[in-house]
C-alpha cells in the first residue's frame, strides 16, 4: 500500500482539471448549444470553432451514426461495428469510439490525423461512399440538416461535422477505477496488486496506456511478431515506422475484443500473457518493450490474475447503456 502516493500523484494534478467549452464560440443563429459534461479529471476538450456543438447537430449526427443510409448501398451503418454494448467497438476489430475528442490519430495505423472531423470526413468520403443525392431528396434529413447547419444542399462537410459532433459525446469516465480515484470505491486486494503492477516497471503497462484516457495515442510496435505487419509504414513509407501500430485505449478493454490490430487474442488473459512471455523481436520493436530476451516482463500466474483484474475496474456500465447515446430508431 505505500506505492498509493507516488501512483496516483499525477492522477491527482490531472483531477484539478474541470471540462469546460470556449464560451467565445457562437452556434448557428437558432440552434441551441449543446452542453458537454467533461468527466472528472479529464482536460478540457477542445472544439474547432466552425463546427460547435449544438442540440441539433449531435441529435443530427446521432441518426446519422445509426442510420444505414450512410453507406452507399445501405448494407451498414457506423453503429454496425461501433456497438455501444460493447463500448463502440465489435468483433469487426474496429478501435472503439471512446474518448476520441482528445485523439489526434485514428485507425489502427494512423492512416487519418487532425481532428474528428477529418477522421468522420474519410468514413463519409471513402469508407462509406455515401451517396449525398439520397440524403439530399429525403425531406427530413434536408429538414434537419437546415435546422443544424443552415444549408440548403447537404454534403460530406455537414455530414461530417454532424457526426463529429455526436462522436464527441461518446465519452467514458466513470468506470470503478475513476470512483476509486474520486474515493467512491474501494479495490479487492487482487485489484490493488493489479493497479500496483499496471503503474510500475514490474507490469510496465504505464508507458503507452497512459494518462486518463489509457492510451498515449501513438504508435508503436509491440513485438508482436518477429516479421511484423506493415502498420504505420504503410503512411509515413518511413522504414522506422514498420511494424507500429496505435496503442489502443484500455477504457472498457474488457468489452473491446478481440484485440490487438489484427484481433489474434480472444481474452485478456491471452494479452497479458503474451506480454509476460511471448514478446518477438524485430528491427522497429519500440525501446518500451522490455526483457525481449527472456520473452516479456514474466509474471507470475497470481499476479498475471491480478491485472486482469485491475483491467476490469476500468469498465464503465454506465456508458455501455446510456439511453442519450443509443440508436435513435428503436
Amino acid at each position: 500500500m505505500s506505492n498509493v502516493k507516488n501512483i496516483t500523484l499525477g492522477f491527482g494534478l490531472l483531477l484539478v482539471y474541470a471540462g469546460c467549452i470556449d464560451d467565445d464560440i457562437a452556434p448557428v443563429e437558432s440552434t441551441t448549444p449543446y452542453e458537454l459534461e467533461i468527466p472528472l479529471g479529464f482536460p478540457d476538450m477542445t472544439i474547432p470553432a466552425d463546427n460547435p456543438l449544438t442540440v441539433e447537430g449531435v441529435q443530427l449526427g446521432r441518426k446519422l451514426y445509426y442510420d444505414k443510409m450512410l453507406e452507399r448501398d445501405n448494407s451498414r451503418a457506423c453503429a454496425t461495428c461501433h456497438v455501444q454494448a460493447h463500448s463502440f467497438s465489435s468483433d469487426a476489430n474496429v478501435l472503439p469510439h471512446i474518448n476520441l475528442g482528445w485523439s489526434r490519430n485514428f485507425l489502427w495505423n494512423s492512416k487519418v490525423s487532425g481532428s474528428v472531423e477529418d477522421i468522420m470526413l474519410f468514413e463519409v468520403e471513402e469508407f462509406f461512399k455515401t451517396d449525398f443525392e439520397k440524403l439530399n431528396n429525403d425531406p427530413e434529413y434536408s429538414n434537419l440538416f437546415k435546422m443544424a447547419f443552415n444549408v440548403d444542399q447537404i454534403t460530406s462537410t455537414e455530414a461530417s461535422y454532424a457526426l463529429a459532433q455526436f462522436v464527441r459525446t461518446l465519452n467514458s469516465g466513470n468506470s470503478k477505477f475513476d470512483k476509486f480515484l474520486r474515493g467512491e470505491a474501494t479495490f479487492t486486494n487482487e485489484e490493488y496488486l493489479g493497479y500496483e503492477l499496471f503503474y510500475t516497471e514490474e507490469g510496465d503497462c504505464f508507458h503507452c496506456h497512459a494518462t486518463m484516457f489509457f492510451t498515449d495515442n501513438s504508435m508503436h510496435n509491440n513485438a508482436l511478431d518477429s516479421i511484423p505487419d506493415p502498420g504505420y509504414f504503410e503512411i509515413t513509407g518511413d522504414s522506422a515506422d514498420y511494424g507500429k501500430f496505435k496503442s489502443p485505449t484500455l477504457r472498457n478493454i474488457a468489452f473491446t475484443g478481440p484485440y490487438m490490430h489484427d484481433g489474434r487474442f480472444n481474452s485478456l488473459e491471452e494479452v497479458v500473457d503474451f506480454y509476460s512471455r511471448g514478446l518477438e523481436r524485430s528491427a522497429t520493436v519500440d525501446p518500451l518493450m522490455k526483457n525481449l530476451a527472456s520473452g516479456g516482463i514474466q509474471l507470475s500466474a497470481g499476479k498475471k490474475a491480478a491485472l486482469v483484474a485491475f483491467l476490469k475496474t476500468l469498465s464503465d456500465e454506465d456508458f455501455l447503456t446510456n439511453p442519450e447515446l443509443s440508436d435513435p430508431f428503436n
